[in-house]
């Protein structure tokens, strides 16, 4: 458990300096985090996406098996986080809100180091597999749920091919498949912007946080906002542990995919809540929450995979 500890320190304290730098440049200079959310949506995610699904090393029976328990695994928490909104009687965004909250997991810039820490190289393999498909599902099912709240269901569906990270994707796959390549110099440009998305996104998260951690929810907002906190923390592994069992995935995949669905909410969902008014108040204090029980929780579960 020391040793995890260990790790776990490891792995938070660089993630810490973009968050941290985020949160003290809206307390000290009035940060606004509108036109960064248009910058990241439009312009890094779509590099992030393609230079990702391009450059990963992919087998192909992992990927099928990771497809599976991705899709399969993100229909059960939507649909019990359907339920739960249903049950708790929460407003149209709020339930989009606690959608995003317990099917979209902090697996890029939180989940990969931690799994090439605790698993090595072979477990960061197969956590880039992962990686790849739940950036597309956020650009796909993600900004879907988000849309939901303020759309119908026709221009929720229409929303998700309006952001370009879903043609880097399939650009990228085109690519793969033909064995062609992008000019060098493009390619190294496409690059340099991937690797800025990160410590942008993170440095949105800690702007976020800085909002919200002294705040006091209404009564419905807390409401979803517990439902979150459990539903990513609690049901989320028990959910990943069922769809793995019954896909009959065992061994470093299992792990990896375990721990990677176990994660706190992503930093992507205040930002998709926050472009399209689903509540982004209580996701980012759910985000915030989750993420310091994980440092608690993920040391546990990566002992017990282990």
């Amino acid at each position: 458990m020391q040793a995890v500890l260990s790790t776990m320190v490891g792995v938070i304290v660089p993630l810490s300096i973009p968050v941290i730098a985020g949160a003290v440049l809206v307390r000290l200079k009035g940060l606004q985090t509108g036109h960064l959310l248009t910058f990241v949506l439009y312009f890094l995610l779509p590099c992030m996406v393609f230079d990702t699904l391009f450059n990963a090393r992919i087998s192909l029976e992992d990927f099928y098996k990771t497809v599976l328990f991705c899709l399969l695994n993100m229909l059960l928490l939507w649909f019990i986080a359907s339920m739960a909104g249903k049950a708790l009687k929460l407003s149209a965004p709020e339930t989009a809100g606690l959608t995003l909250a317990a099917t979209l997991t902090n697996s890029v810039n939180y989940g990969l180091p931690l799994v090439h820490l605790a698993f090595g190289q072979a477990g960061l393999d197969k956590a880039s597999v992962y990686v790849v498909i739940s950036i597309i599902i956020v650009n796909t099912f993600g900004v879907y749920f988000a849309a939901r709240s303020n759309f119908s269901i026709k221009n929720a569906v229409k929303s998700v091919f309006t952001l370009p990270a879903v043609y880097a994707a399939l650009l990228a796959v085109l690519l793969r498949t033909l064995s062609l390549r992008l000019p060098a110099g493009i390619e190294a440009g496409i690059d340099m912007v991937a690797i800025a998305y990160s410590p942008v996104v993170l440095a949105i998260l800690g702007a976020q946080m800085a909002g919200v951690a002294n705040s006091k929810l209404e009564k419905g907002p807390q409401k979803a906002f517990w439902a979150g906190l459990i539903l990513r923390m609690l049901i989320a592994p028990l959910s990943a542990c069922l769809v793995l069992f019954t896909l009959r995935i065992s061994g470093m995949l299992f792990s990896v995919c375990f721990i990677l669905a176990s994660m706190p909410v992503a930093v992507n969902a205040v930002i998709l809540s926050e472009k399209f008014g689903a509540s982004p108040r209580f996701v980012s204090k759910c985000i915030l929450w989750t993420t310091l029980a994980s440092f608690f929780v993920l040391p546990v579960l990566i002992e017990l995979v282990k």
